[in-house]
């Protein structure tokens, strides 16, 4: 061993410790609120990532000190897109393939098609094109996830933190609602199973709220909403890399696809093709959601809460829209072709 390769060792363990003491504050204020948001949400119903913006925004007095800075940044930016790298584990392609090829075209026009209106209806804000990505692919995929995901390949801009956190709140209150009231809606317009599970998984943003809502009919509804929300969180990456490549040809963005956007498909393609244990599914799929809780909870920590208690309204009603919009695509597909 030469003395040059002593030398590094201990040059490279400062470094490393420098960086923990620099990102450790503001990184545990991220994992408290974020076990506080988790904590609430075992104990009163109401989803994580809701707690852990309403925790988060009302303490972003916090953010003013400068110790804090580093670490929220880190947990809201790199923490972030790791989580949204391991959601790949939770999609199975072969149990996408269940569904049939006119239900997965359906979904696939379903997403690209709210997508496509958020886009088109934004152009009403000042925001433009990158705000009707983050709402139309938060609505059209998988609600606060995807909010998360399109956010870390959009271009920098000065509202970009609001916007997110105003998709994530607004998405999350929405889904909550359906998860409630569509299962009632369904059913006493006398939709069948297979439709009603059909439109639950077309319809509402979260993973957990699907599954809930969908058994919460019956079994046969709550296969069928899995199978369709997890062709929805398929969509995913190929949007992403889409929006991205979008942007790159613009010169806006970096030159190649993101390392967490390969990430997921790694783990997707993974998951279809070995068998891995169900605990380590959980394991992982446990801290996916952990690092994604912790990550939002620093955006919100990071978020200016007047500004976004005064937005637009035009904001909020792209999201509402865009929320009736694929409810109606998916009531007339079942309608017309689940009998």
């Amino acid at each position: 061993m030469t003395t040059a390769d002593t030398a590094e060792r201990p040059a490279k363990s400062e470094r490393w410790i420098r960086w923990v003491k620099k990102h450790w504050q503001g990184f545990a204020i991220a994992v408290l609120v974020a076990m506080a948001a988790t904590f609430l949400s075992e104990h009163y119903g109401a989803p994580t990532m809701l707690f852990a913006l309403l925790i988060g925004l009302s303490l972003g007095f916090l953010s003013e000190h400068d110790d804090l800075k580093p670490g929220l940044g880190f947990s809201a930016k790199h923490l972030l897109r790791l989580g949204v790298g391991l959601l790949g584990l939770q999609l199975a392609f072969t149990d996408v393939q269940a569904l049939g090829g006119l239900s997965v075209g359906a979904t696939s026009l379903l997403v690209v098609a709210t997508l496509g209106l958020g886009i088109a209806l934004s152009f009403a804000t000042a925001r433009r094109f990158a705000y009707g990505i983050l709402s139309g692919g938060a609505v059209a995929v998988c609600g606060a996830s995807a909010a998360l995901a399109f956010s870390a390949v959009l271009p920098s801009h000065p509202k970009r933190e609001e916007d997110t956190v105003l998709v994530v709140i607004s998405v999350t209150v929405l889904s909550t609602v359906a998860m409630v009231l569509y299962p009632i809606l369904f059913q006493s317009l006398n939709y069948s199973d297979l439709q009603t599970g059909f439109m639950i998984g077309a319809t509402i943003h979260d993973v957990a709220q699907v599954v809930g809502a969908g058994y919460s009919v019956s079994e046969e509804a709550g296969l069928v909403a899995t199978l369709v929300k997890m062709l929805r969180v398929a969509c995913l990456p190929i949007l992403v890399i889409v929006v991205h490549l979008s942007f790159r040809s613009r010169g806006q963005a970096g030159a190649f696809v993101p390392w967490f956007l390969t990430l997921f498909i790694v783990m997707a393609v993974t998951r279809s093709v070995l068998p891995i244990p169900e605990a380590v599914l959980w394991v992982m799929g446990q801290a996916s959601q952990w690092m994604l809780v912790i990550a939002i909870a620093a955006l919100a920590l990071q978020t200016n809460l007047r500004a976004v208690t005064t937005v637009h309204p035009m904001l909020l009603i792209i999201l509402v829209i865009e929320t009736l919009f694929i409810l109606g695509g998916a009531m007339l597909y079942a309608t017309y072709f689940l009998n």
